[in-house]
């Protein structure tokens, strides 16, 4: 089992930044891929970014919306996934749910419970 706890949601004015953690526990982690999701309101649940473990050292990834604005960090024990987010924009308003996954045959997901973004106009 992975536990995963997100922190650092809020509101905040369009234009602004946020950073949020994501702190995992429960088994090693260092090979687990950790992400970040968002739901929005009346929405599907869509991929924000993430890091994946590979021999040289972690990777990360992010959807289009994010790659511009938004970094993904990782710490060097691996528990731990970082997403800072700059000039946001209203459409960012949504839940943020950090990922966990188990690579494998069957890969595993993991999820916290969310953390609530605002971006207010």
């Amino acid at each position: 089992q992975v536990q995963m706890v997100e922190s650092g949601g809020g509101v905040v004015q369009a234009g602004g930044s946020l950073r949020l953690s994501c702190v995992a526990s429960g088994r090693t982690l260092v090979n687990v891929d950790m992400g970040w999701y968002r739901q929005a309101p009346g929405k599907e649940r869509e991929f924000v970014a993430m890091t994946r473990w590979t021999w040289r050292g972690y990777t990360s990834a992010y959807d289009d919306f994010a790659k511009d604005r938004f970094t993904i960090s990782r710490d060097n024990a691996g528990n731990a996934t970082y997403l800072e987010m700059n000039s946001l924009k209203p459409g960012g308003t949504a839940i943020y749910y950090c990922n966990g996954r188990v690579p494998g045959p069957v890969p595993v997901d993991y999820w916290g419970q969310g953390t609530q973004v605002t971006v207010s106009s």
